[in-house]
């Protein structure tokens, strides 16, 4: 997360390489398993035909299926598509060796998801022959280790915004170069919802403006992008749009959450009570590495649509600061208490949990009214439960009350955060 935003002056017009592994997912699934090679595949969270697709091969993605497309549609517009129950470590793995592989070419600057990392390029690397050489040493090595399959798309630019831009331009296996000289007119064939930080709603927003191309985009001056946007983020998606370099200062986590999707045979409130308290006994693992703790909790659920009853239940709770496992699991059981009516009978689609107000645990004073011997004890409880769960696996030890619950809430890969497989898998 970047809070911060300084601008620097104008750099070289080659200053930024961004590597963008090419459908990720589906691909690591093709590299492990040469039956799909060639075939059209998609990864989806669970066997059912409700859920949606969270990868698709580029097999797939001619025939119309993409990231977000429901199962059942899918097979109307690729019957023969195949489809993979996601491996969430196995591409965790994967993303690792090939950060050790850039590393050895470039150090990487930034790994900025699952599939894609940035590089500073020093002077050296600034013409266009010794970057595009520099491309192509890094994609050889990548598919000599990775596979075959693991193909990437690098774009150059004079900030990561238009090296992604850059690397978005050509796939798969694209290489692209965005010179100054080449820019604005290089980016005019572009719909807005081609550029990095504008979706849908900024789209129809800028729309709303009049502003219905990337030209006309790029002829507005920071103060009007500053009204369009209705803050700063107008002014940096102009300084970003036209070549200026901008430095993020990166903070401290902010919160800490998991959710989880419930399987259709779980759909029940006593599976998503044992889901939640499984997420916990995660969230606190992973609250304890990050050395520091939590003031706040919020539960969340969602249901499945039924007519007259809300479609979710929430609810949340300030606490003195912990990272206490069995003080957050008996946080949430008093939340789940409140869980009632007539949400009794609704079936919980998706359930939620997230740790919030970080404090850093070396700021922390003791409870006046709490037994130092005891904080001890739990504290030295929760350093056993870590080590034998990082050394042997997860769920080697736990609390019980997350019993039915043990094969539920598997590993999954947020869009900005790499899971740690030693607290997370």
């Amino acid at each position: 997360m970047y809070k911060q935003y300084l601008i620097k002056d104008f750099t070289p017009d080659l200053r930024v390489l961004m590597l963008d592994f090419n459908s990720y997912f589906a691909s690591v699934e093709q590299q492990l398993n040469p039956s799909l090679r060639g075939a059209p595949v998609g990864v989806v969270p669970m066997k059912a035909e409700t859920t949606s697709c969270i990868a698709a091969s580029y097999e797939a993605k001619l025939h119309g299926v993409k990231t977000g497309t429901r199962v059942s549609e899918a097979r109307k517009l690729c019957p023969h598509i195949r489809f993979v129950v996601a491996k969430h470590a196995k591409y965790v793995k994967m993303h690792q060796q090939a950060v050790e592989i850039v590393n050895r070419f470039i150090p990487v600057a930034a790994v900025l998801s699952i599939d894609e990392m940035c590089a500073t390029l020093t002077p050296r690397w600034q013409t266009e022959a010794a970057a595009t050489q520099l491309a192509l040493d890094i994609k050889a090595a990548l598919l000599a280790e990775l596979g075959e399959c693991m193909r990437t798309s690098i774009g150059f630019g004079s900030n990561r915004f238009l090296a992604k831009t850059a690397s978005n331009l050509q796939k798969p296996n694209g290489l692209v170069l965005l010179r100054a000289h080449q820019l604005p007119q290089a980016l005019y064939h572009l719909d807005l919802e081609s550029l990095t930080g504008i979706g849908k709603n900024m789209g129809a927003r800028l729309r709303s403006y009049g502003i219905t191309s990337v030209e006309a985009l790029y002829q507005q001056n920071r103060t009007q992008l500053r009204t369009v946007w209705g803050g700063i983020g107008g002014e940096l998606f102009w300084d970003q749009l036209h070549g200026h370099e901008i430095h993020r200062v990166e903070t401290a986590t902010q919160s800490i959450g998991h959710s989880h999707v419930m399987p259709p045979h779980e759909r029940n409130r006593m599976s998503a009570c044992g889901v939640l308290d499984r997420l916990t006994q995660k969230a606190a693992m992973r609250l304890r590495k990050s050395a520091y703790v939590c003031t706040h909790m919020a539960v969340r659920v969602r249901f499945i649509d039924v007519p007259s009853q809300p479609s979710t239940w929430e609810n949340s709770a300030h606490c003195s600061e912990t990272d206490d496992t069995h003080t957050l699991l008996t946080m949430l059981h008093t939340l789940l208490n409140t869980w009632s009516g007539t949400r009794h009978t609704a079936k919980p689609l998706k359930v939620g949990l997230v740790l919030s107000g970080f404090v850093p645990r070396a700021q922390v004073t003791g409870d006046l009214f709490e037994s130092s011997h005891s904080a001890h004890e739990q504290q030295c409880l929760n350093v056993a439960l870590d080590t034998l769960n990082t050394r042997f696996g997860k769920n080697t030890v736990y609390y019980a009350t997350a019993q039915n619950a043990l094969d539920s809430a598997p590993m999954r890969i947020a869009f900005n955060r790499i899971p740690d497989l030693a607290t997370e898998s």
